[in-house]
């Protein structure tokens, strides 16, 4: 399956159609249907959509896979408590094996919550995972009286839960791939469906020029890198010179893995690049390489393995860096249901 899966990513980022896009391409005017329909359905009331008491900011994309959504959330839940905002995290789960409706600690198993609730649990703001975004959102409030603005990690297209401003995270380096619908394509909605949302944010690398011509609702933002830190011993100082090239290991399970293996790169690490799938649960045979003399990973992949890791493991932690309009169109957002 991980070939195959292989296989199709490149298909959908190619730069023109491929023979395994286009053998897709009915099943994609099928799943458009199936889109268009459900869409249809809830706009018009015969699917209920649950409105909580405080306002609810989704943070979301139109593709499948990663493009830097839960740094983007993390930054702007401590924007918007710096503006005196009290941010509550909900998120499906994704990759964990919890039922029903749970409140994430930093103690938590990623294998029952998920990997990226974690790193939203450790930034202090109360989290809550639930397969039905709306059930988590009510528990999260029913339980913390002062959260007054809920942040749902992904969930563009989980209308069970009303939404008071949407946010599309596009990476600018791979943007809508080939354009086209699942499977054929990496959209889960077609691009059209960026119109609605209330804000659109561009992930550019580090030094990068952002898109030309970006209208008054668009901004970027960057994820720039923090120290290295050691899995083992948080206080631990990495010494990449020590790190021999050829002896390095750098392991990504995220959306876009590449993305990662650059910021090692851009750091002058001559690492051995593995790929693995988004969500991967990792076991330590997998990343058991006898000469490694660092194993590098990200933060999203370092809650799974913090477990069975040895003094050489290290991951990259990264902060999003937003435009400051980007917080302001949020704000006016969540004051104005807050007003009505």
């Amino acid at each position: 399956m991980t070939g195959f899966a292989d296989r199709l990513t490149a298909a959908w980022y190619a730069p023109g159609p491929t023979p395994l896009a286009i053998a897709l391409a009915p099943l994609a005017i099928v799943f458009g249907g199936v889109v268009a329909a459900r869409r249809a359905l809830y706009r018009a009331g015969a699917f209920g959509a649950t409105r909580v008491r405080a306002p609810v900011v989704v943070v979301g994309n139109l593709t499948a896979g990663g493009a830097g959504k839960t740094p983007l959330a993390l930054a702007l839940a401590e924007a918007l408590a710096g503006h005196g905002l009290h941010p509550g995290f909900v998120s499906r789960g994704y990759g964990g094996s919890a039922r029903g409706v749970r409140d994430v600690t930093r103690d938590d198993d990623a294998r029952v919550v998920g990997d990226e609730p974690l790193l939203l649990a450790a930034s202090g703001h109360p989290t809550y995972v639930a397969a039905r975004r709306a059930d988590a959102a009510q528990a999260l409030l029913a339980a913390h009286p002062r959260v007054d603005v809920v942040i749902a990690d992904d969930g563009l297209q989980h209308y069970a839960l009303a939404r008071d401003c949407e946010i599309v995270v596009v990476d600018a380096a791979r943007k809508l791939g080939n354009g086209w619908l699942l499977p054929a394509g990496p959209l889960r909605e077609p691009a059209s469906r960026m119109a609605r949302a209330d804000a659109i944010v561009h992930l550019v690398p580090r030094g990068a020029a952002p898109p030309p011509s970006l209208a008054p609702k668009e901004s970027v933002m960057t994820l720039d890198p923090l120290p290295w830190r050691n899995l083992r011993e948080p206080a631990r100082r990495a010494d990449p010179a020590a790190w021999t090239a050829g002896r390095v290991h750098a392991v990504a399970g995220i959306g876009h893995p590449q993305r990662f293996f650059d910021d090692v790169r851009a750091q002058g690490i001559d690492a051995v690049p593995h790929a693995f799938p988004d969500h991967h649960a990792y076991t330590r045979e997998e990343l058991d390489f006898p000469d490694a003399a660092a194993v590098l990973m990200t933060e999203k992949d370092a809650v799974k393995c913090a477990a069975f890791a040895d003094e050489r493991w290290w991951c990259l932690p990264v902060r999003a860096r937003i435009d400051p309009a980007l917080v302001l169109r949020v704000l006016a957002r969540v004051h104005g249901r807050q007003a009505a």
